[in-house]
């Protein structure tokens, strides 16, 4: 296995900066479609992450959605609003890759469900664009990147984190060296909307996501990796179902969509929800310690029932510390590099983040751009198959870990073909 020069994770400078566009799509790229034409996108799964498939929606501009897959009326409906009446919906992923007629599909079906929509659209040859997590379990998504390689398709994880301007800033300034060589890697997930977004549907179930440290923790894995220069290799974690699993008021809401439930201003404390999913068997609160195999000491803390909803990551090297306030507009990294003191407000540099339109601070607009530019043209990309796959099994790993009394569990290795075959970007 490569170490610190690892493609998904080593020292290369990011190829996009935010705010700026990749080239345009031209179908004729791909499978050999006619010269002129929209690069053609089948939608699967439309619920609330699917709006993201929005900024592919341009036609006459170099891509369009031209089917969607899903099986419940209101997914219909939503498909129509947001790509028009004509979009025909199918009632399965299957149906529309039958069909044929799509040059790219994306997937936001529920998470358990990823790996069977992404193998099924690989071995029909089109390009695929899957939302985090890659799949729930280490051995799916090792089954995913096989089966990408065998079959040429290109794929491609949705982990917007690396496209948002705050983590961005903090990857430069590690890459320039302002901290001096990264030596630990610490992440806390201030989840403050966490019961409302997680245990009123499918997310609170084990069978559906393993554990929430590997489904919303898949996110903070990768960047944790990605400043880290490595990804995780022996983790230890605890969690307890703290808070929501002592709430018996609890309902079936498969029929609703999320912004129906989710009040801002309302449920709190935490012990005043309501209508939670009749299973909840998933932590609320749960923390990973790990290595990297660079040496890099890791550490990740979730909690779904904080009063504020924020990440903030800190980065230690062995000549000073970074450390982001806020990850959306108005916030600043901050950087400790010039002598020791106490607590200082007026860090030696504070790097103002970019203000980024759209979702997540323009990061969401990034993404697809990238992935509709690598579905027509194959080349490098910001997100790696490869380190989506390290995340999640750094968080399945970890989900172990902590349910069998913290013991140390080893994330196993992927085959050097495989990590050859990613690094290189898909060739």
């Amino acid at each position: 296995m490569r170490d610190e020069d690892d493609t998904a994770y080593g020292n290369g400078m990011p190829t996009n900066e935010p705010g700026t566009n990749g080239p345009d799509v031209n179908r004729a790229d791909l499978n050999g479609a006619d010269s002129g034409g929209d690069l053609r996108i089948g939608v699967v799964g439309v619920g609330e992450r699917a709006a993201l498939a929005s900024h592919a929606h341009r036609p006459g501009a170099g891509s369009r959605v031209v089917a969607c897959a899903d099986p419940h009326p209101r997914g219909r409906q939503a498909a129509h609003a947001l790509f028009g009446p004509e979009v025909p919906v199918h009632e399965g992923h299957s149906e529309l890759l039958e069909r044929g007629g799509v040059d790219a599909v994306m997937v936001f079906s529920p998470d358990h469900l990823h790996a069977r929509c992404v193998l099924d659209a690989l071995h029909a040859g089109v390009a695929v664009f899957v939302e985090k997590p890659l799949a729930v379990t280490t051995e799916d998504c090792d089954l995913i990147l096989r089966t990408a390689l065998e079959t040429g398709s290109r794929l491609y994880v949705g982990h917007n984190l690396r496209h948002a301007p705050f983590v961005r800033r903090m990857r430069e300034l590690v890459l320039d060296g302002a901290v001096g060589r990264v030596r630990a890697v610490w992440c806390r997930h201030f989840v403050g909307h966490g019961g409302d977004f997680y245990f009123k549907d499918w997310h609170a179930e084990r069978r559906n996501t393993t554990s929430l440290l590997l489904q919303k923790g898949a996110h903070d894995l990768d960047v944790v990796h990605w400043l880290a220069g490595a990804p995780t290799r022996t983790v230890t974690a605890v969690g307890e179902l703290a808070v929501y699993g002592g709430i018996p008021d609890r309902r079936d809401r498969s029929g609703e969509r999320m912004k129906e439930w989710h009040d801002p201003d309302a449920n709190w404390p935490p012990t005043s929800l309501t209508g939670l999913n009749p299973v909840v068997d998933v932590e609320d609160i749960s923390m990973l310690h790990g290595r990297t195999r660079n040496g890099v000491l890791v550490s990740y803390q979730q909690c779904h029932f904080t009063p504020d909803y924020w990440r903030n990551y800190t980065v230690i090297g062995d000549h000073g510390r970074l450390e982001n306030f806020g990850d959306l507009d108005g916030a600043v990294v901050k950087v400790w590099n010039s002598r020791r003191s106490g607590y200082r407000d007026d860090a030696d540099l504070t790097v103002p983040v970019p203000r980024g339109e759209d979702m997540h601070g323009g990061a969401d607009r990034l993404l697809v751009e990238e992935f509709l530019r690598f579905a027509a043209h194959g080349g490098p990309t910001e997100t790696s198959p490869l380190a989506a796959r390290e995340a999640v099994a750094a968080g399945h790993a970890a989900a172990r870990s902590l349910r069998s009394g913290s013991v140390p569990v080893e994330v196993p290795p992927l085959p050097e073909e495989l990590v050859s075959y990613y690094e290189e970007g898909q060739p």
